[in-house]
């Protein structure tokens, strides 16, 4: 029977013998392990970063732009002419099952004026429904009413970001804004949500009423209904296949489209866009700990041929254990432990590495980084595995040694 303990005391002492040697050999799976860590770190958290950016615009979303319309012959570009209205929106609500809420939108840029303050942002003309569109909370006062926007009243929500440039510590509701030289009273102050995914400001923005923008802010003669886009935001995730459909065929209809004519608007799916950017990033992820893991590979080799070294300059002391009836497979234990040993503890060294590394970058970088417990597990997991499949060659190779001829060897 193989005596374990006395193999692995042998182990630990040929590799104390040779301090140095077995630092340097450790070096290759100390620096592999500590890639994988932090490359995996850098990947998990632009993932999480990126994912949670796109879901400040909201769950369960379509987004209905203006399509391509043709004008004399020209082929004008998607969204070149408004073909969306806001009773387009009130019939998606109306006719669309399991739809939460459909909000039409007109925006543009303004100058927004309060007292000797002035600050150029994001005017959008919405329907009350907007704050659930887009999971948005207030920090203060409310949202407009449905009545004030049938009366077009000139009442306005501000983001954070507009509230800090007009009125700094001062407090915001119930002052009197000038948009477009008009004044709007501020009811409502909107909570931080912090940059989308293309990295613009999202609390750079103020609201108003939807009709109270198309009448005196940016209406346009002879198209009072006009709408630049509409957020659809679905009950549940399974109804946004079935309503993408839906919508184009009611869409369909109220633009009096034919079968072979080309669509004057789109139905945007955002959360599927959300899923593949995020498999995307996964797939991302995984080649960067999948390149990282080469050169724990390449520390495996090291491990191998610092091995058979040993092997060769043990050659006597291998013929004396064989002489005094040490079989076979105690010398091929002894020096799988020895490796073994080897990539375990370059292994717990290039933890600390990998998570210092990635504390590292994600301080002087400015990337966000998150040391997952997977990553942990996978890379000494691997680094054990590595030790084991290129130090069982050395190990093959010793235990075929003839004791006679290990004992003459000098």
């Amino acid at each position: 029977m193989i005596n374990l303990p006395a193999t692995f005391k042998i182990s630990l002492r040929a590799l104390r013998v040779n301090k140095m040697r077995s630092a340097l050999t450790m070096l290759g799976i100390i620096i592999g392990v500590g890639a994988v860590i932090a490359m995996l770190a850098v990947g998990t958290g632009a993932g999480n970063q990126i994912t949670s950016q796109m879901e400040t615009m909201g769950s369960n979303l379509l987004i209905v732009f203006p399509g391509s319309v043709t004008t004399g012959g020209l082929r004008m570009g998607g969204g070149t002419q408004s073909t969306l209205t806001g009773a387009d929106a009130e019939a998606i609500k109306r006719e669309i099952p399991n739809v939460a809420e459909a909000v039409p939108l007109l925006n543009g840029s303004s100058q927004i004026i309060a007292g000797n303050q002035n600050w150029a942002t994001a005017v959008y003309g919405a329907s009350s429904g907007i704050l659930v569109v887009r999971n948005w909370l207030l920090t203060e006062g409310r949202i407009f009413t449905d009545q004030e926007g049938k009366n077009a009243a000139k009442v306005c929500v501000l983001g954070q970001t507009v509230v800090s440039n007009l009125f700094g510590e001062m407090a915001p509701l119930g002052q009197v804004v000038r948009i477009k030289k008009l004044p709007f009273t501020v009811i409502g102050v909107l909570a931080e949500k912090g940059e989308d995914m293309l990295g613009r400001d999202q609390d750079d923005v103020v609201y108003i009423p939807i009709t109270t923008a198309q009448r005196k802010i940016f209406g346009t003669s002879g198209l009072p209904d006009t709408i630049r886009t509409i957020m659809v935001k679905m009950k549940r995730m399974e109804d946004l296949a079935p309503a993408e459909k839906q919508i184009t065929e009611l869409l369909k209809q109220r633009h009096r489209l034919g079968t072979n004519q080309e669509l004057d608007f789109n139905v945007r799916n955002l959360t599927q866009m959300m899923n593949a950017t995020e498999q995307t990033i996964q797939v991302i992820t995984l080649l960067l700990g999948a390149i990282a893991s080469v050169s724990m590979l390449v520390g495996g080799i090291g491990i191998m041929n610092i091995m058979l070294v040993s092997v060769t300059e043990r050659t006597r002391e291998i013929g004396i254990r064989m002489a005094v009836g040490a079989r076979t497979w105690d010398i091929r234990l002894q020096f799988i432990i020895e490796a073994l040993t080897l990539s375990l503890i370059g292994g717990l060294i290039g933890i600390t590495v990998g998570v210092v590394t990635a504390k590292i970058i994600s301080s002087f970088a400015g990337w966000p980084t998150i040391v997952s417990p997977f990553s942990v597990i996978f890379a000494f997991g691997f680094s054990g595995l590595i030790g084991i499949f290129f130090g069982f060659y050395p190990a093959y190779k010793a235990s075929l040694l003839n004791p006679i001829d290990a004992l003459r060897y000098e």
